[in-house]
Parts: C-alpha cells; structure tokens; sequence
C-alpha cells in the first residue's frame, strides 16, 4: 500500500514538471528570430519583407530586409506587450508601424499603419551537419 500512494505521487509529480515545461513563450522571447511577413494591398501591390528580431533587455531590436537579404531599414522603437509588438521603422522616406499579434508559435498576423493587413511566419533555419 505504501509503495502505490508512492508510485500515485511520483506521477502527479511528473504530470505536473511536464505541464511546466509545455508553456508557449510570450514578449521579447517569443518575437526574437527572423520573421517573413506579407503586406497586404499596399500601394504598390502586396509586399513581402524579413524583419530579424533580436530580443535584449525583455526588449527587442532589429532590422528590416527585402526578400534577398538586403537591409532596409533598422528599427527605430519597440513596443511591446505579452502576445503583441509594435515595430516603428522608416521605409521608402516614410515613417511607418507594424503591429504583429501572435497567432500560434510560428505565425503572427496584424496591421501597417493600421491600415493594411499583416501576415507573418518564423523562418526556420536549418542546421548544417558537419
């Protein structure tokens, strides 16, 4: 009898270590990485740009590239809350805003100037053997 209230115990004890371990990230954790996102119906058609995130301080810094890599622009101010992040860079001679809302771990969705819509995805980098 005592051995199973022993064994019952180790599994609550296990059960509960691994719903710990399960919780998804949020801030500066969660947006740092390199993100693809697609603007849509922009002036100039839809638009695709690579924004590299670089949590620091439960802050975040970055930049802003094309889709081959070039950088456009750095980002000028952050601000950011749990689930959402409010990027304030300048691109094309304009002052703009991104706003991206965590959707699931990998994808993002939101708004530019609060006018056009976002969708975003990680972009994973895959891990050369040697």
């Amino acid at each position: 009898m005592k051995k199973s209230i022993q064994i019952f115990i180790g599994l609550c004890m296990l059960i509960l270590s691994i719903n710990v371990h399960a919780q998804s990230k949020a801030g500066a954790e969660y947006f740092n990485g390199k993100w693809s996102v697609l603007l849509k119906g922009t002036p100039n058609g839809d638009a695709k740009l690579i924004f590299v995130l670089e949590s620091k301080n439960d802050s975040i810094s970055g930049i802003v590239q094309d889709t081959s890599g070039v950088e456009l622009s750095k980002i000028a101010n952050v601000e950011l809350k749990d689930n959402e992040v409010t990027l304030y860079f300048n691109v094309q001679s304009y002052d703009v805003n991104l706003l991206l809302t965590k959707k699931d771990d990998d994808h993002v969705t939101g708004s530019l100037m609060n006018m056009f819509e976002a969708e975003g995805v990680r972009v994973k980098t895959v891990k050369q053997i040697k």
